[in-house]
């Protein structure tokens, strides 16, 4: 018999281990990995929290929840604190162990949110990789109050498994961001080397023949061709400053500075609090002011353009106004531009809003904020 069980629990491990090896997508291996635990051991109902650093946490994936615990859109599993968590993040959770009573599940009798389907205690266990903590693993079935040493033994074996493939998934991510930040550099780099070069060259070719005609047909048609080359390398060096912020090493009030300058724009910047801003968290303002900046140099009819950006202790709040044409908006109704759905998309990819003010002939407001962690 003992055998026969250990056959079970590699056969188990083999194909949990099979699953995360052939994942990329965090919250796509989460949701399997939970159904393909819950179909080999024969347990009924599972749910993942992860937890970052600052303790919050969020529901990842479940599988079969009774419709206590599934209310209102997961209400009773997204909302609040229990007794797993509150152990989690003191500490005191290191390894598998049974929940005697679940503070959900008791929340959910307590205020009649729905059957519980007979579930009433759940196992839980830490998700690690070596010293780093990614949150939890909770399993339970109906009438099922005690979970055994070897079962607890193998949701901490899987645990383990789904822990090192989360460290595995979130290194991908970043090495996939810093090669992209180089490729950017680089193509930003070769911009700047042949194009920039060939466009600068061609306005001052362009003024040089000027001085060598007086016929006013040539003379018409060269100054057509340096405004237009003029043109192209005002919006080359754009191109390469959306590819490579230079600045931003500095911070985000030099960088907009400096981009509002380059566009010939007259910018009264009110920036505080953002010394500190996360990186990702300061990307993002900077590509949402870049094309909030380019549209009052296209659209807006005037220079002049108020750009404020301050941090309190929880967000960031970025306002970039100007007093130009405005144009027709309704809340209702799609976004007019893709330019203004980027700057909107890149918000909501942060958890943050984004609103927009205008009127014809009264000018536009772009409204940011951005929660921080």
């Amino acid at each position: 018999m003992m055998e026969e069980n250990h056959m079970d629990e590699l056969s188990t491990l083999k194909t949990i281990a099979e699953t995360l090896n052939q994942a990329n997508d965090l919250d796509l291996m989460l949701n399997d990995v939970l159904k393909k635990l819950l179909h080999v051991t024969g347990l009924q109902t599972g749910w993942i929290f992860l937890i970052d650093e600052k303790g919050r946490y969020k529901l990842s994936a479940h599988a079969n929840l009774p419709p206590a615990l599934s209310f209102k859109r997961m209400k009773p599993m997204c909302e609040g604190s229990c007794w797993c968590l509150d152990r989690y993040q003191d500490q005191r959770l290191t390894r598998a162990v049974n929940i005697i009573n679940c503070k959900r599940i008791e929340d959910a009798i307590e205020f009649k949110w729905g059957d519980t389907q007979g579930i009433s205690h759940h196992a839980t266990v830490p998700l690690r990789a070596g010293d780093e903590k990614f949150g939890l693993l909770n399993v339970a079935s109906p009438d099922k109050k005690q979970f055994s040493n070897e079962e607890l033994a193998l949701l901490e074996s899987v645990a383990f498994q789904i822990g090192t493939a989360i460290k595995r998934i979130n290194l991908a991510e970043n090495e996939q961001k810093l090669a992209l930040m180089a490729e950017r550099n680089r193509l930003a780099q070769d911009l700047h080397d042949s194009v920039n070069q060939l466009l600068f060259s061609l306005t001052l070719t362009a003024r040089a023949a000027k001085e060598m005609t007086t016929d006013e047909n040539v003379l018409e048609m060269l100054s057509y061709m340096q405004e237009l080359s003029q043109e192209a390398l005002a919006e080359m060096r754009a191109l390469i400053w959306q590819l490579r912020p230079k600045g931003l090493e500095e911070g985000i009030a030099v960088a907009l500075n400096q981009y509002a300058k380059m566009l010939g724009l007259e910018a009264t910047l009110d920036i505080s609090g953002v010394k500190r801003l996360p990186n990702h968290i300061e990307e993002a303002l900077w590509r949402i002011a870049q094309e909030a900046l380019n549209n009052c140099k296209r659209h807006a009819g005037t220079k002049e353009v108020n750009v404020t950006v301050k941090r309190s202790q929880n967000k960031v709040d970025m306002t970039i106004q100007d007093e130009g044409h405005g144009f027709q908006y309704e809340d209702s109704l799609p976004l007019p531009s893709m330019g203004l759905s980027s700057m909107k998309e890149r918000t909501e990819k942060l958890n943050g809003s984004f609103t927009i003010e205008t009127k014809v002939g009264k000018g536009t407001a772009i409204h940011v904020t951005i929660p921080i962690a």
